[in-house]
């Protein structure tokens, strides 16, 4: 991809995103003008955890892993970035080390730029200020309604639940049957994001497998019935 393709892709990816809902085509170039664009190699670390953060980044393509240790070792699966989007901004805007590590899963082509554009922009944009704290906002919303679930929920609940969630994170409305999950989830990775182990979510998705609530595509989960992981969830 030239140059010119990639920038293109890249004002097309951030004028999607909520952040620049509203924006001008000269506000968005002027702030994508300040940064650089970099790519990494599949395997390849975009930053650890507990690594200073003076930047900020935007994936423009490829995908992303979000993840963390926790004192005992356990990995933690935060998310799996695979469409146009901005990370990295908590420890710029809280002026604090990474809390997490960035993992290329693929060739990832990201943009990148010091913190205090960010910052500065989000000063003359309030609208775009406002569009961040919103984010923030769902981000501690969707952490409460982890704890409770860990409360409330049992593990097959909580796998139930995780599967609808990556295929429509807002749970209200929920998609059709035979949804796609988007991204390449492992089973590992459902259990770090259930806070269960790997062997009885491994044992979970069998049942749902066997009961034809699950199926699999390659790589891919596929919800062949909504309604069933949604009692399960409780939903």
């Amino acid at each position: 991809m030239s140059t010119r393709e990639l920038d293109r892709e890249l004002l097309e990816g951030m004028s999607r995103t909520p952040l620049f809902e509203g924006a001008s085509a000269e506000t968005i170039s002027r702030l994508a003008a300040q940064g650089v664009t970099r790519r990494f190699r599949r395997g390849t670390y975009l930053f650890h955890q507990g690594d200073e953060a003076p930047d900020v980044y935007f994936l423009v393509r490829g995908r992303v892993e979000v993840s963390s240790l926790s004192t005992s070792g356990h990995r933690q699966l935060h998310t799996t970035l695979d469409t146009p989007q901005f990370f990295g901004e908590l420890g710029v805007l809280g002026e604090q080390p990474r809390s997490a590590a960035a993992l290329a899963l693929e060739e990832t082509e990201v943009w990148r730029a010091d913190g205090h554009v960010l910052l500065e922009f989000l000063t003359e944009e309030p609208t775009a200020a406002r569009a961040l704290l919103r984010a923030l906002a769902r981000q501690v919303l969707s952490q409460e309604a982890f704890v409770e679930d860990l409360l409330y929920l049992d593990l097959k609940g909580r796998v139930a639940k995780r599967l609808l969630q990556l295929v429509s994170p807002s749970l209200d409305e929920l998609p059709a049957d035979g949804a796609v999950v988007p991204s390449i989830v492992t089973h590992a990775d459902l259990a770090s994001l259930c806070g269960g182990s790997r062997e009885n979510v491994t044992r979970i998705l069998s049942d749902f497998q066997r009961r034809g609530i699950v199926e699999r595509d390659g790589k891919r989960f596929v919800l062949v019935k909504i309604s069933g992981l949604a009692k399960l969830a409780g939903l």
